[in-house]
């Protein structure tokens, strides 16, 4: 059984109010519809909650699942891709063969259920709003730490500031798929490109959704290769910037703040 070796455990990115949803049925439900919003009508779910889904699912595959369509006589809405459906369907076939084997054991193990429930506890979640899937770029190790390139596809790459024991322990290597974890409130924006800082990280893209607090605003930007960022910044600071919808901006991020994570 596949497992993710992570550092933290949190919440799924379907999670709302204490209810789960189900990736793969607002995948459906958005293949049914035609829109994200009558997608999580249908399930009871927020627009938001389906939003931040949605872009969580493209950010961990390798080509888009579910593609926007703006505008248009119907007002724009969503589709899933070849691959989203493609997804979907061995998805289904799979699920359908766990509970057969799963049944199956159950028959000829009294106490099977019992501790799967505790192996099951063992796939940890994590609370990073920010996920990417990819593949290990370069590896430069220095005494105590090393610096870990992860390409995440469309020309972005992360880079993760890690020990040297965690390489070890990971097996990383060039080739290896990894995944990235970053939180929202380890983002820092700017509006100025030209800017020098110390961050190792420097992703650009397009402000695509801004929710605004009291406080805090929570603001998603689509990167040049199609991913989305969450930064939570201060609503001072989305006033101060001028921060809208189609605003450039650069998403700086200390490579000591990026977790990383295998399949193993």
């Amino acid at each position: 059984m596949k497992k993710v070796v992570v550092q933290q455990q949190d919440k799924s990115p379907l999670m709302s109010r204490g209810r789960k949803y189900d990736h793969l049925e607002l995948l459906e439900q958005i293949d049914a519809c035609g829109s994200i919003t009558a997608a999580a009508n249908r399930m009871g779910m927020s627009y938001k909650t389906a939003w931040d889904a949605v872009e969580a699912i493209n950010n961990l595959a390798e080509s888009p699942l579910v593609e926007r369509r703006v505008g248009g006589r119907n007002g724009g809405g969503a589709v899933l891709t070849a691959s989203g459906r493609r997804l979907v369907s061995v998805y289904r076939h799979l699920d359908k063969e766990r509970e057969r084997v799963l049944h199956q054991l159950n028959q000829v193990t009294d106490d099977f259920e019992s501790y799967y429930k505790i192996i099951r506890k063992y796939d940890l979640k994590t609370s990073a709003r920010n996920q990417f899937s990819g593949k290990i770029k370069a590896i430069k190790t220095g005494e105590v730490n090393a610096e870990v390139v992860l390409d995440i596809g469309g020309g972005d790459e992360i880079v993760s500031n890690i020990t040297c024991d965690s390489v070890e322990h990971l097996a990383l290597e060039v080739g290896v798929e990894a995944y990235a974890m970053i939180k929202a409130s380890w983002v820092i924006l700017t509006s100025n490109n030209n800017l020098k800082t110390s961050s190792r990280n420097a992703l650009t893209g397009t402000v695509v959704r801004c929710h605004e607090g009291a406080v805090n605003a929570e603001v998603i930007i689509e990167l040049r290769g199609g991913k989305t960022l969450t930064a939570i910044i201060s609503h001072a600071s989305v006033m101060d910037m001028t921060l809208k919808t189609g605003s450039q901006v650069t998403a700086l991020i200390k490579s000591s703040n990026v977790i990383l994570a295998v399949v193993s």
